[in-house]
């Protein structure tokens, strides 16, 4: 475990995001400052800011820092309605290659119907389904008469999720990953990925226990004991959706951190939306781009200031019972803060 704290600031860039994203955004920069995690923050603009501000919701300004500090760290963001505006989260997904997608569950307190949760979903992050190659073919007088869509799987992207996967899992101390595919029916799109995945985690024989499982099994499993999981690795579709599944079993997307990582960058978010109805009150829960903070710092290797920020955030929500609104309390955004980097500080 890497304690040692960096000489010089670490380049990084911020963006705030929406609604809710520059009040949550905050509490966990003050929090990894406790921790000792030093950051020289280059701070940007995106989504319904950035469209207000640049006339794009994803500016070439916060392109460019991405590609310059190769780390960021961003609140939620909204996607303007209409005017063919792309999904600033999948854009920025295609333009910096950010294959893996790393959905950590962990319970972050007890008296909930599920406890001792620990488990991380691996997400290849750009084929599949959501490529997007779809299209209409008109009949007769109907130009929507039907629908068609893509679905598109390389092996060499599902070697590098799968290589990802089994590595990710060796460097964390796990012992078990799960390939969750459709290969009974989609024999050739999730085929190609069950075949590949075996295939490379041959190569992890002795080290890793690898399983399968068609992902309908896999979604009653989870609920039935999502202790039994531990590294589930699966493609674009199915792990959007078992990913929320997941945070659903360890208390919502309020406690959901996420990451999008690729060989030149790597972008650490909350995943839940932009919540614009609660934005500027002081409300938010602030947790899961806190724990996103905590992945950040075990990227760059700063894993036990990571440990005792996911720790200090447990402490708080269970021992001390320092909770927002969505969680049953009553606390503020800062309040939680303030109890989270007093739990940090301890624990230093």
């Amino acid at each position: 475990m890497t304690t040692t704290l960096p000489a010089t600031a670490i380049p990084a860039t911020l963006i705030d995001g929406d609604g809710i994203g520059p009040e949550i955004v905050t509490a966990a920069v003050e929090v990894l400052e406790a921790a000792g995690g030093r950051f020289e923050w280059d701070v940007q603009l995106a989504g319904m800011e950035g469209l207000a501000k640049t006339g794009d919701p994803l500016p070439e300004a916060t392109i460019a820092s991405i590609r310059r500090t190769r780390l960021a760290l961003k609140g939620p963001l909204t996607t303007p309605v209409g005017g063919g505006y792309r999904s600033v989260n999948v854009a920025l997904r295609k333009t910096f290659t950010l294959f893996a997608n790393v959905r950590p569950g962990r319970s972050l307190f007890r008296g909930g119907r599920y406890e001792d949760v620990d488990l991380v979903l691996v997400r290849e992050n750009t084929e599949g389904l959501y490529v997007g190659v779809e299209h209409f073919i008109p009949i007769d007088d109907d130009p929507r008469a039907v629908a068609e869509a893509s679905g598109i799987i390389t092996r060499f992207g599902c070697r590098r999720i799968a290589r990802f996967a089994f590595e990710y899992a060796l460097r964390h101390g796990r012992k078990k990953v799960t390939v969750v595919h459709k290969a009974n029916i989609l024999k050739k799109l999730t085929g190609l990925f069950l075949e590949t995945a075996l295939d490379i985690g041959r190569e992890y024989q002795g080290r890793l226990q690898i399983e399968e499982r068609i992902v309908d099994n896999c979604a009653m499993q989870l609920v039935i004991d999502p202790q039994q999981f531990d590294v589930i690795l699966t493609t674009n579709m199915f792990g959007d959706i078992l990913s929320d599944e997941i945070a659903g079993l360890v208390g919502g997307l309020g406690t959901t951190p996420g990451a999008n990582i690729g060989a030149n960058a790597a972008i650490f978010e909350a995943v839940h939306g932009s919540a614009p109805d609660i934005a500027g009150q002081g409300i938010a829960n602030p947790t899961a781009v806190i724990m996103a903070g905590a992945m950040m710092l075990d990227y760059i290797g700063l894993t036990g200031p990571a440990e005792r920020v996911r720790r200090a955030v447990f402490l708080t929500l269970d021992e001390d019972r320092i909770r927002t609104r969505d969680l049953g309390g009553r606390a503020t955004t800062a309040e939680l803060t303030r109890a989270v980097v007093k739990r940090v500080q301890a624990e230093a």
